[in-house]
């Protein structure tokens, strides 16, 4: 049996995605999956954490070789994160979430017993410290 605060919150989820920042995280979805050159730097990203993970698994670790990984990894993600396609993703991604922690600031405010039409949404989202964060992407 659906209660009817859940058939609201299921209302309010299908409004999300007619939203214009749900379609446009959707749209940086799809152009990055049809990024080739986005892809290989991801995957060349990820084997470089891999070795990293393997090499700081030996008994005998090579700091030199750690570092000059850690090294090729922040370039690799430098490049990733300067792909265009990223860069758009990045900037939808952020806009949904912004408007996911202005729900959620609504949503435990009124289950705290604050009115719902007195909570300050424009101060919801990241408060730069990540000791409490709930998962904003910072």
């Amino acid at each position: 049996m659906d209660d009817a605060i859940l058939k609201l919150a299921r209302e309010l989820a299908k409004e999300i995605q007619k939203d214009d920042r749900y379609l446009a995280l959707e749209l940086a979805k799809q152009g990055n999956d049809n990024d080739k050159a986005l892809a290989e730097l991801i995957g060349k990203f990820n084997l470089v954490r891999m070795n990293i993970n393997g090499e700081m698994g030996k008994k005998d670790k090579d700091q030199q070789r750690i570092d000059t990984l850690n090294q090729e990894m922040r370039d690799l993600y430098a490049k990733i994160m300067q792909n265009p396609n990223m860069v758009i993703f990045s900037g939808a991604k952020e806009a949904m979430d912004q408007l996911a922690n202005q729900i959620n600031a609504i949503l435990m405010g009124a289950i705290n017993g604050e009115d719902p039409d007195a909570i300050d949404v424009e101060s919801a989202g990241c408060g730069g410290n990540c000791a409490s964060c709930g998962g904003c992407g910072c």
